[in-house]
């Protein structure tokens, strides 16, 4: 596209809409003109400015290429929440919002209450329950910096103050404390599968995808080392592939926790496993 006239939203649409998804043309068109998409569809006649229809069209040709969406616009919705998000960061999707409405029944509104969630990376899940539980005070732990970083930044963002931010490896930053609900959505893909090398998982941070091997090992680190920071009665939660939930209920039942399930997504997989920590020996 070369420097011209300006050119109508509704024209720059339709021509971006035979490369990349529609929908996702209009979120990188709104994110260009910093507008809305209801805005786009009230007035597909506006005049866009050739700079900005450069920008756009720069942007749908990254899309084409494969960048996601969300790290092209700088943004992602999860829960009820508008949050920043980088390559630093995985990028929240509506699956891991299971992972919130699971601890969050564990968690009695209007009840104070300690929470933890490791690996926060953009601190969706942390930012999600902080959110709808105002009296827990919610430790978030991350080994990258980088993360931690946008993470707090949303906070900020969202004028949450019931949340704190942690650097270390999973439980590092929380020797000698205990929680009631700890949740977390680790790197659980196998080394071996080949959704690692397709669509938007290309460009996220491999790190937080995959632990290496049969992608259980950061789940038994946590379910180990869990009973050590949970209160008696307290709750652990994962996010896990579709096709580990039996083997992550059996991880936690050898691990000694009670009332172990597995909660499935609205299309009927395996997504979150939880267990209840309690007495052992002379607990």
């Amino acid at each position: 596209m070369t420097q011209g006239s300006p050119t109508s939203s509704g024209a720059l649409l339709r021509n971006a809409r035979g490369r990349v998804d529609g929908t996702e043309a209009e979120l990188l068109l709104a994110h260009v003109l910093g507008k809305s998409r209801s805005w786009l569809f009230a007035h597909s006649d506006a005049d866009v400015p050739p700079a900005a229809a450069e920008l756009f069209d720069a942007l749908v040709a990254r899309r084409e290429s494969g960048e996601p969406v969300a790290y092209l616009t700088g943004r992602r919705g999860f829960w009820t929440l508008d949050l920043a998000v980088t390559p630093d960061t995985l990028i929240p999707r509506p699956e891991t919002e299971l992972l919130v409405e699971a601890a969050l029944s564990k968690l009695p509104p209007g009840q104070a209450a300690r929470v933890a969630d490791l690996g926060t990376g953009s601190g969706a899940i942390a930012l999600a329950i902080a959110s709808e539980r105002p009296l827990a005070q919610v430790s978030a732990t991350d080994r990258s910096d980088a993360a931690l970083a946008v993470a707090l930044g949303n906070a900020e963002a969202l004028g949450l103050r019931n949340i704190e931010f942690r650097a270390g490896d999973w439980f590092a930053p929380l020797a000698g404390e205990r929680f009631d609900v700890i949740a977390s959505n680790p790197p659980y893909i196998a080394e071996d599968d080949k959704h690692l090398a397709e669509g938007d998982l290309r460009f996220e941070p491999r790190g937080a995808l995959t632990p290496g091997g049969d992608g259980l090992d950061a789940i038994r680190v946590i379910a180990g080392q869990a009973p050590l920071h949970l209160h008696m009665g307290g709750w652990l939660l994962f996010e896990h592939g579709d096709d580990q939930g039996a083997a992550v209920r059996g991880l936690m039942m050898q691990a000694g926790y009670a009332a172990v399930e597995t909660r499935r997504d609205l299309e009927g997989r395996d997504r979150v496993t939880l267990g209840q920590r309690v007495a052992v020996g002379n607990e």
